[in-house]
């Protein structure tokens, strides 16, 4: 059975094909690769593993195989072990320029902050001979970073290459000389051709979330002028021949040491990210990172798991995402990739919980509707109910039987619902009388849209077919009673559903995020959301 798996993977993958020439034959040489000899205990030591959750014993024959065939199972093992995302976030150079204006202002900040040491020392300088100097208080009154890039590096994360930066210092000078001669005053310095090229690694944390570390940097300093106020005229060649590499040097020392700090300095605001965001009282939704971020020369994409689960337990559907693929849209700086699975996840966990299903009284009906939840209304078409239960309000429970299947065509979401409706007459008393329970199938379309940053949706109703399950009060034809359920449906069932749906579920954010110049598409099998953003605070 596995090798058939193994053959079958290897048969219906082109890319495994052209990664391993001769994968397939190799494979289909090896049917017998592993044969499994199922050593089954005792029905009632089979129990006691069950409740152990111990899998049956199996004995494994292995048996020689090429370099070839290893390198192929291992890739259909990883193949197969790959989680497929049900939500893809794309940042593409759009997005990735408007995070480096963030990112350049921080830096610039961090950079003001260098600490210029203090320099002094004794050289012999023409034509006074030796000097005692020192260069005390330097402080940075301007420091400007007119060019810089964020280059994407594929497979790795991105290169930032600052070029011409320059910093302008004050501070004071001392000089001593012939023993007795001392002279002092201040100075202006001003560094140019200052370069940074910083290389920025971008992966997953434990916690599923985006993390950026600094692999490498290099920094440097072209060259240094200074004007000294005060003093001889032959301090210059001091500075030139002697403070000028030091200066400089003390400079580069600290330049990258920064750098790397500014880098940590986002993981905090990238753990903002909302890996797991309450949606309400019955579920949420985890966006945890499936794998590494795929970084092309054009754009990061994330893999996020985008599924509903129940708040008090995580349970997973009997579904698994469909593999999917952005379109090459790079309009916006960020495209949000919904798949069918995160909708049909949270069909899962609200038809599991319970809470698709609702009562319908006879108070709920508009005052002016002509049909009422009664025995007398429902007695016109069904005899037995107005003769066994005369005058009687009644009550409704519409509930669904299994969870909703969400489809997504080009313009079009579909969504395909199985219940049941149960039909009661309220005693005197207040105790429910069942009369008679109808199957439901329906079709309702969505209307997707993005509000703030939340998913929203309303529904309007395609069809509704319905036929009789159980009956109490003997048998009875359904379809004259379709009018009656079409506007039970239409204005009360609905409406409650649409007031849910307005509500919206969170998309993936960091922090205080704003989505601005939203739209929204339909496609194939996934909605793709494009959108700008804007961070306050």
């Amino acid at each position: 059975m596995l090798s058939a798996l193994f053959t079958e993977w290897v048969s219906v993958s082109p890319f495994l094909k052209q990664l391993i020439p001769g994968s397939e034959k190799c494979i289909k040489g090896h049917v017998n690769l592993f044969s499994f000899h199922s050593a089954l205990p005792p029905a009632r030591e089979r129990q006691q593993q069950k409740r152990s959750t111990f899998l049956p014993v199996h004995k494994v024959t292995a048996v020689k195989m090429s370099p070839c065939c290893l390198l192929a199972l291992l890739a259909v093992i990883s193949l197969t072990l790959a989680a497929s995302p049900g939500v893809k976030v794309k940042l593409t150079d759009k997005g990735i320029e408007y995070g480096k204006q963030i990112g350049m202002a921080s830096l610039q900040q961090k950079l003001k902050t260098i600490k210029v040491p203090d320099l002094s020392g004794t050289e012999k300088v023409p034509p006074i001979g030796k000097v005692k100097y020192s260069l005390t208080g330097m402080t940075i009154v301007n420091l400007g970073l007119p060019k810089s890039a964020l280059v994407l590096v594929p497979g790795t994360g991105v290169r930032l290459a600052i070029t011409n930066a320059f910093i302008n210092l004050h501070g004071n000078w001392r000089v001593r000389y012939f023993r007795f001669i001392q002279d002092r005053g201040s100075f202006d310095l001003t560094v140019n051709g200052l370069t940074i090229t910083a290389d920025i690694a971008i992966k997953s944390d434990e916690t599923g979330r985006p993390t950026v570390s600094t692999v490498s940097c290099v920094a440097n300093v072209g060259s240094a002028s200074i004007k000294f106020h005060g003093g001889a005229s032959w301090l210059y060649n001091l500075f030139k021949s002697y403070i000028d590499k030091a200066l400089r040097s003390a400079l580069q020392k600290q330049i990258c040491p920064l750098v790397a700090d500014v880098i940590t300095d986002m993981n905090p605001h990238l753990k903002t990210f909302n890996v797991l965001a309450k949606v309400d009282q019955y579920a949420e939704i985890e966006y945890s990172m499936v794998t590494s971020p795929t970084i092309s020369k054009s754009s990061i994409e994330f893999s996020l798991k985008g599924e509903f689960y129940n708040i008090v337990k995580h349970q997973e559907p009997p579904f698994s995402p469909t593999p999917f693929s952005l379109s090459p849209q790079d309009n916006n700086m960020l495209y949000i990739g919904v798949s069918s699975f995160t909708p049909n996840s949270a069909g899962f966990v609200y038809n599991n919980a319970g809470a698709l299903s609702l009562y319908v009284t006879d108070d709920m009906i508009p005052p002016s509707s002509p049909i009422r939840l009664n025995t007398g209304t429902f007695g016109v078409f069904i005899p037995e109910i107005a003769k066994r239960f005369p005058g009687m309000m009644m009550k409704l429970l519409v509930k669904t039987v299994k969870e909703p299947t969400i489809s997504l065509e080009p313009n079009n979401v579909t969504v395909q619902a199985s219940g049941t409706v149960t039909a009661y007459a309220i005693q005197p008393n207040t105790t429910l009388s069942p009369l008679f329970v109808l199957n439901m199938e329906g079709s309702v379309s969505a209307q997707m849209n993005v509000t703030g940053v939340k998913l929203a949706g309303a529904i309007t109703l395609n069809k509704i077919e319905m036929t009789l399950g159980t009956s109490y009060v003997g048998q009875f034809q359904v379809q004259p009673l379709d009018n009656i359920f079409l506007m039970v449906l239409k204005v009360v069932v609905i409406p409650k559903v649409n007031a849910r749906l307005e509500k919206g579920f969170p998309l993936p954010t960091i922090g205080n995020m704003n989505l601005i110049n939203t739209q929204l598409q339909v496609l194939k099998d996934y909605m793709l959301i494009g959108t700008d953003v804007q961070f306050t605070g």
